[in-house]
């Protein structure tokens, strides 16, 4: 059986749990290794069965744990060659880290089979991840994109299970106290995916297979869970699309994990 929880999501910080009954992966470790552990404890999940730990991209809310971890957790770290880098460079892993390159074609660990691919993200290489399971279930992790590219669309399609970004509410970006440069940022084609372009990329996730949505990666500052949760249903609904018939969905809390969802 396939097992996927987030741990933490927001721009807080992000960390993601995929597992089965063999074994499990983390994706990002953007909040303190305590913080990891205790929420993996509070789920149940044995930090035994972890095989390796697999990182977007180098922002600090999707790292922050990352050397401390290592050293509980001597697992594998996979990344691209510029993520690895920066983390080598900077000091986020420890003399002995196991950093391996993520491989064009994927990588096994345990019964999960883990591909990477790659988002629109002004960091120096950003990727979602997604995750075959034993029993043939498809997870994915797309969070950090300012656009859908046509890359992204074709690496969830046919997934059974997404967490997609819905960080920010438009309206609330721009009357914001962010100063403008950062809300361009924010809002162009390298920054995040906000609560309407999130929503209009549902009905064709849907369509393709995908029965269980989390929304993820939302902005303390310029979302709300209920906002990006009725931008999501309203949009599903307008293409015909009936929530607990068709489809489940759920946000990601901030600070604490969210539900265990088992496929």
């Amino acid at each position: 059986m396939a097992c996927f929880c987030t741990l933490a999501s927001g721009s807080s910080g992000n960390s993601t749990y995929i597992g089965s009954g063999v074994s499990g992966v983390l994706i990002d470790v953007g909040i303190s290794c305590r913080g990891i552990l205790t929420a993996m404890e509070t789920k149940g999940i044995d930090r035994e069965s972890i095989g390796a730990v697999f990182i977007t991209h180098e922002h600090i809310d999707h790292i922050k744990g990352l050397k401390v971890l290592l050293k509980k957790l001597p697992v594998p770290v996979y990344a691209t060659d510029e993520v690895l880098d920066f983390l080598a460079g900077r000091d986020y892993l420890p003399a002995d880290a196991k950093a391996i390159p993520m491989p064009v074609q994927g990588i096994g660990v345990g019964d999960l089979y883990i591909g990477a691919f790659e988002t629109s993200h002004d960091s120096a290489h950003s990727v979602g991840y997604v995750a075959v399971s034993g029993n043939g279930k498809k997870m994915a992790v797309s969070t950090d994109l300012g656009v859908v590219t046509p890359m992204v669309r074709e690496a969830v399609s046919g997934c059974d299970l997404v967490l997609l970004e819905s960080n920010y509410d438009r309206n609330m970006l721009m009357a914001g106290c962010y100063p403008y440069p950062l809300k361009r940022r924010i809002d162009g084609d390298s920054g995040h995916l906000s609560n309407l372009d999130c929503a209009a990329f549902l009905p064709e996730l849907v369509h393709s297979g995908a029965r269980q949505i989390v929304l993820g990666h939302l902005s303390r500052e310029n979302n709300l869970p209920g906002l990006a949760l009725e931008t999501a249903v309203s949009a599903l609904t307008q293409a015909g699309m009936e929530r607990e018939k068709d489809y489940q969905i759920e946000v990601a809390p901030r600070y604490e994990p969210g539900s265990m969802i088992r496929l």
